[in-house]
C-alpha cells in the first residue's frame, strides 16, 4: 500500500520547482569581484595569499553574510558559510568552489562556482526555503596552487606541503596564517570519510566542447587523473662541426623522436585521453654543440588510471627503441600522481533532470582540469556542473562566459541541490 504524500510536501515541491536565482545580481557580484586584482588587460591577478586574495575573501564573506549564512574560517583558511537544515542530524550538502586565480589569469573559473553558490543560498533564504540537510557554502583557499584548501579538509597537509613557496612568495604555512587560518591547528580542519551527503560545484568548462557544440550545460563524468614525469635524456655533447652525423649521440634528436612518439601513441587509442610534453631544454644550448642533455617532461590525463598506465608502458617501449637508435639514455621521475575522481551517477542524474526541467541542453564530458572535487571525493559523493567558456579559453585575461550561461549554471546548481536534498 502506497503512503499518501503529505499535502505540505506537495506544496513545497511545487513552489520550489518555480525557484530561479537572480541572474542580474549574480553577474553583478562577479563583475565586482573581478575588480579585485584586475589587470590592465581585463584579467585577474589574484594569487592565493596575496593582498588581492585577502580583499576578495572579505568581499565573499560579506556576500555570504548577506545570504544569512553563519560564516567562519576553518584552521586551514577555508571560508565556510553554514545554514541549518530542518533535519539537523542529516549530513550536510556542500556547494562552492574557489576565488583565487593563476598569475595574470581570468575572471571566471572558480569564481563562477563560488559566487553562484552564494547566490543559490541567497535565493533559498529570500524564498523561505530551508533544506532538510544542513547547507555548507565553501570558498576553498588556494585551489590554483594545488587544491590546498580542499586537501587540508580531506586528508590533511604534510610539513613538506606547508613549506612550499607559493606565487605570493609566502609558504603555504605563512599563507594560511595570513588569510585567517591557524597552521598550528590544521588537524581540526580534517574531516572524516563519509562526512558529506554530497558536494556540488559549478565551474566554467575550461575547454571548447560546450561552446563549439552550443550546449548549455556540461554534466561532468569525473575529474581526470593527472600524472606528470620529469624526463631526462642523456647523450654526449660534442663539436657540431667536427662530429659526423653517424657518430653523434644527440640528446635533442632523441627527445624530438620521443615527443612525436607520445603524440602518436596517445592519439592512436580510442577515447578522450590526453598526453603532453610541455617543456624542453637543450644543454648546453649552443649553435656549435651537439646537445648532450635534454630536460623535458611527460603529462598524461584520463578518467581511467589503467589506461594511463597502459599509455605510459607503450611510451616506455618506444623510448627503449629510441635509446638503441640514438645512443642515449632516458630517465623518468614521477612528480605528480593524482588519481581520477569519478562523479556519482545519482548526482549526474539530478543535474541532467534539473537542466531538462529548465529547458537546457546537456552533454556528459570529463573534466580535463583539476578541481577541489578531487580531494572532496574522499568525504562524500561529488558532482560538477560546467557552463560554456568562449572559444574554450581559460586561465587567460580572454577567459569569458556569457551572463546567461552563468545564470543557467546557477539555476541548475540550485535545482540539483533541491533534488539531492529531497532524495538523500
Amino acid at each position: 500500500m502506497l503512503l499518501a504524500v503529505p499535502a505540505i510536501a506537495v506544496l513545497r515541491a511545487q513552489s520550489q520547482s518555480q525557484l530561479l536565482v537572480n541572474g542580474a545580481r549574480l553577474n553583478t557580484h562577479l563583475a565586482e569581484l573581478a575588480q579585485i586584482g584586475k589587470t590592465p588587460d581585463g584579467g585577474t591577478h589574484r594569487v592565493a595569499y596575496s593582498d588581492a586574495d585577502l580583499a576578495a575573501r572579505q568581499y565573499a564573506m560579506k556576500l555570504m553574510r548577506n545570504a544569512k549564512l553563519d560564516v567562519g574560517i576553518d584552521a586551514a583558511g577555508n571560508i565556510i558559510g553554514r545554514r541549518a537544515g530542518r533535519e539537523p542530524l542529516l549530513k550536510p550538502l556542500m556547494i562552492g568552489s574557489h576565488i583565487d586565480s593563476v598569475p595574470e589569469g581570468g575572471s571566471y573559473g572558480g569564481q563562477v562556482g563560488s559566487i553562484g553558490a552564494i547566490e543559490v543560498s541567497q535565493t533559498l533564504v529570500e524564498n523561505n526555503v530551508q533544506l532538510r540537510h544542513p547547507l555548507e557554502v565553501v570558498v576553498f583557499q588556494n585551489e590554483e596552487g594545488g587544491t590546498v584548501g580542499s586537501a587540508a579538509i580531506a586528508r590533511g597537509l604534510t610539513d613538506e606541503e606547508l613549506n612550499i613557496v607559493t606565487n605570493s612568495k609566502k609558504t603555504i604555512r605563512e599563507g594560511i596564517k595570513f588569510i585567517g587560518g591557524n597552521p598550528e591547528r590544521l588537524a581540526s580542519a580534517v574531516r572524516k570519510t563519509g562526512d558529506l551527503a554530497a558536494y556540488l560545484e559549478l565551474h566554467i568548462e575550461q575547454g571548447g566542447i560546450l561552446y563549439s557544440e552550443k550546449i548549455n550545460i556540461g554534466v561532468v563524468e569525473g575529474i581526470v587523473g593527472v600524472y606528470w614525469w620529469e624526463v631526462t635524456v642523456e647523450g654526449f655533447a660534442n663539436h657540431a662541426g667536427t662530429t659526423p652525423m653517424n657518430q653523434r649521440r644527440d640528446a635533442l634528436l632523441a627527445a624530438a623522436r620521443y615527443i612525436d612518439a607520445v603524440n602518436r601513441i596517445v592519439t592512436s587509442i580510442p577515447g578522450r585521453q590526453v598526453g603532453t610534453v610541455g617543456k624542453i631544454q637543450a644543454i648546453p644550448g649552443a649553435f656549435n654543440v651537439v646537445p648532450g642533455k635534454v630536460n623535458t617532461s611527460l603529462g598524461l590525463r584520463d578518467l581511467d588510471a589503467a589506461k594511463v598506465q597502459m599509455m605510459f608502458q607503450r611510451i616506455q617501449g618506444e623510448v627503449r627503441e629510441i635509446e638503441a637508435k640514438t645512443g642515449t639514455k632516458f630517465t623518468f621521475k614521477q612528480v605528480t600522481s593524482s588519481e581520477p575522481a569519478l562523479t556519482e551517477p545519482g548526482i549526474r542524474r539530478a543535474i541532467e533532470e534539473s537542466a531538462r526541467k529548465l529547458g537546457l541542453t546537456t552533454k556528459q564530458l570529463p573534466s580535463g582540469a583539476g578541481h577541489d572535487g578531487q580531494e572532496v571525493v574522499r568525504l562524500g559523493p561529488i558532482g560538477m556542473i560546467f557552463v560554456p567558456s568562449r572559444d574554450g579559453i581559460s586561465h587567460s585575461p580572454r577567459e569569458f562566459s556569457k551572463p546567461e550561461d552563468i545564470t543557467n549554471g546557477a539555476n541548475v546548481l540550485l535545482h540539483a541541490l533541491l533534488r539531492l536534498d529531497a532524495l538523500n
